[in-house]
C-alpha cells in the first residue's frame, strides 16, 4: 500500500479538490445532501465569486485562524480536515484549545491518522494545547459526528456521515466530550404534553403580561439581528458556546432573509422589550439535494419555489434572555408558534440539537415521549497534559 501524503491547502486547485471530496465519498450514499456550495467555501475561508463579484472574506475568518488539508494516496485525494483556532471561544474560556472539522475520509485508519496528525502539529505549533470537534468551523454552525440515525437524510444544517468515521476520530485518540440529540415527531405530538406543561404556560403568560407576536417582514433584517442578538445572550452560559460576532450577526441575519417564513416564528415581549424569539426552519434539504448544492444561476429560486410543499420544520431552540430563564418562556414561545406551524401544513417537526446535559429542554421533550432518532457526538483530544 502506497503511503498517504498530506498536503496544506494552498492554490484554487487544492481548494476545489478539498470542497469536491465530499461529492466523490458519497456519490452511492441516498442519504447524503451536499452542503451549499458557496457558503461551504466561505466558512473554510476560501474566495468565493459569482459572475465577476467577488465575495468578502466571511467574518469567521476575522477573529480565527484556519489551515485546511488534504490527504493524497496513489495521486489521488482520500480525505481532508481543517484545523481552526478560534479566538473568540480561546478568549471566552481563558484556555488555547483548536478545533477540526469539515472531516472527511476513505475508510482507512492510515489515512485518518495522517490528517489528525497533520492537525495536531498545526495546532500545536502555535500553543494550542487540546482539540475540540467536528466543529464546521464552530459551535454556531454545523457541529457533531452522527453516531445514531444513519438511516434518514439529515434536517436542514445538520450534518451526516458514515458510520465507520466513529471508529476512526476515536482510534486515533479523541474521547467523547459531549452528547447532542435531534428529536423529531408528527405536529400531533403537542397532544400528549404533561398537564403541568400547561399550566407552566398559562402561569408564565400571566405573571409576565407576554405579548406574541411574529416576526416584523417590514424590519426583516433588523429582527433577525435581534434574534441572534438574544441567541449569544441566552446562550452565555451554556456549555462550549462562544458568541457570535457583530459580523458573523449581520452575514447571517442577510443570509437568513430569505429563508425564513415569518409564520414560523414567535417573539416574547416584556413591557415592550423583546425577551425571547423562536424559528422555525423549512428542511430545505430535499431542495439543496435537487440542485446538488449550487444556488447559482437558478438554484436558489428553486428552493424558494413552493415552500408549501415542504412538510418538516426545524425548531431552532427557543431563546430567552437569562433573567427570563427558568419561567416557563420557552414554552410559551413554542406553544405560540405551534398552530401556526400546523396551519403552514407542516406534518414533521425536529428539534435540534438538544444538548445532553440541557435538563430542561430535554427533559420537556422526553417527558412529551417526543421519539429521538439522531444523536451527534463531540470530540476532545489533549495535546499537553492539563
Amino acid at each position: 500500500m502506497a503511503n498517504v501524503t498530506i498536503q496544506p491547502v494552498e492554490t484554487r486547485s487544492q481548494q476545489k479538490e478539498f470542497v469536491g471530496l465530499p461529492w466523490k465519498l458519497y456519490a452511492q450514499d441516498p442519504n447524503w445532501v451536499p452542503p451549499l456550495l458557496q457558503n461551504h467555501q466561505e466558512l473554510l475561508g476560501y474566495q468565493t465569486a459569482i459572475g465577476r463579484l467577488v465575495a468578502k472574506p466571511h467574518p469567521f475568518h476575522a477573529e480565527a485562524e484556519m489551515q485546511t488539508f488534504l490527504a493524497i494516496r496513489d495521486g489521488q485525494v482520500c480525505g481532508r480536515i481543517a484545523a481552526t483556532i478560534h479566538h473568540v471561544h480561546n478568549r471566552t474560556y481563558e484556555e488555547q484549545r483548536g478545533f477540526f472539522g469539515f472531516f472527511e475520509s476513505i475508510n482507512d485508519t492510515g489515512v485518518s491518522k495522517a490528517l489528525f496528525d497533520a492537525a495536531r502539529d498545526w495546532l500545536s505549533d502555535r500553543g494550542m494545547r487540546a482539540i475540540r470537534g467536528p466543529m464546521n468551523p464552530s459551535f454556531n454552525y454545523e457541529m457533531g459526528l452522527l453516531v445514531k440515525g444513519f438511516d434518514a437524510p439529515p434536517t436542514f444544517m445538520m450534518t451526516y456521515n458514515p458510520p465507520y468515521y466513529a471508529d476512526l476520530i476515536e482510534g486515533w485518540g479523541f474521547e467523547k466530550v459531549r452528547d447532542m440529540y435531534a428529536f423529531r415527531g408528527h405536529v400531533d405530538m403537542v397532544e400528549t404534553l404533561d398537564k403541568k406543561m400547561w399550566f407552566v404556560i398559562e402561569e408564565s403568560t400571566r405573571r409576565f403580561n407576554i405579548k406574541l407576536r411574529p416576526i416584523d417582514t417590514r424590519r426583516f433584517v433588523d429582527e433577525v439581528r435581534l434574534f441572534l442578538s438574544i441567541y449569544n445572550e441566552a446562550n452565555g452560559n451554556h456549555w462550549g458556546f462562544a458568541p457570535l460576532t457583530d459580523g458573523e450577526i449581520v452575514k447571517m441575519a442577510n443570509g437568513m432573509k430569505s429563508l425564513i417564513v415569518p409564520e414560523l416564528t414567535s417573539m416574547a415581549e416584556v413591557d415592550g422589550k423583546t425577551v425571547g424569539t423562536i424559528f422555525g426552519m423549512l428542511d430545505y434539504n430535499p431542495r439543496i439535494k435537487q440542485i446538488d448544492g449550487r444556488l447559482f444561476p437558478t438554484g436558489f429560486l428553486k428552493i424558494l419555489n413552493g415552500r408549501k410543499k415542504l412538510k418538516r420544520v426545524r425548531m431552532l431552540a427557543a431563546h430567552v434572555l437569562p433573567e427570563f430563564q427558568r419561567w416557563g418562556l420557552g414554552l410559551v414561545l413554542a406553544n405560540s408558534v405551534w398552530q401556526r406551524v400546523k396551519d403552514w401544513g407542516i406534518e414533521e417537526v425536529e428539534f435540534s440539537w438538544v444538548m445532553e446535559c440541557n435538563r430542561l429542554s430535554r427533559g420537556t421533550l422526553e417527558r412529551a415521549n417526543v421519539p429521538r432518532p439522531n444523536t451527534y457526538r463531540l470530540y476532545d483530544y489533549n495535546i499537553a497534559p492539563t
